[in-house]
């Protein structure tokens, strides 16, 4: 059914193509005023009042909107938002790595000084290494680096 209100010089004709219930139905809810010109303010004061309604409800949709808008901004980029999480996330899986190496360090170097401590000839080792001592008899032979000096040479 296909409703038209058109106005006329008294009151608003109806043309519509359907069933005459239709009409009554939409009468009985208020969306169509009676034909008497006496109701012509209450409808006026009723469409005016539909408007302000409309255009509250639409900015109240708009407003629902910025502020979901707002909201999910807040979420994914705000200072404890999804991008500082992925960040902190990988910042700790760095902090995991180089937890394990350090640990990894700390446990060679305790087995280190472990040897130290037990081991004389581990001393023995590690002083023939560091400090270039030897045994009676014994001749240390230091060759030189591989590395080539860096020469000049001037053009004349």
């Amino acid at each position: 059914m296909i409703t038209r209100l058109v106005p006329n010089e008294t009151e608003w004709n109806i043309h519509l193509t359907g069933s005459i219930e239709a009409v009554e139905l939409e009468r009985r809810m208020n969306w169509i005023a009676p034909n008497r010109s006496s109701d012509q303010p209450r409808h006026r004061i009723r469409c005016l009042t539909q408007r302000v309604y409309r255009s509250w409800r639409r900015g109240a949709t708009v407003a629902a909107a910025i502020l979901t808008l707002a909201l999910v901004y807040q979420i994914v980029f705000g200072q404890n938002g999804l991008t500082a999480y992925q960040k902190k996330r990988q910042d700790m899986q760095i902090l995991d790595r180089q937890s394990k190496s350090l640990e990894e360090e700390n446990e060679t170097l305790e087995e280190h000084v472990q040897r130290l401590q037990d081991d004389p000839g581990a001393i023995e080792h590690q002083a023939r290494e560091e400090l270039h001592y030897t045994r009676p008899g014994e001749v240390i032979v230091t060759l030189p680096n591989d590395t080539p000096a860096k020469t000049t040479t001037t053009a004349q």
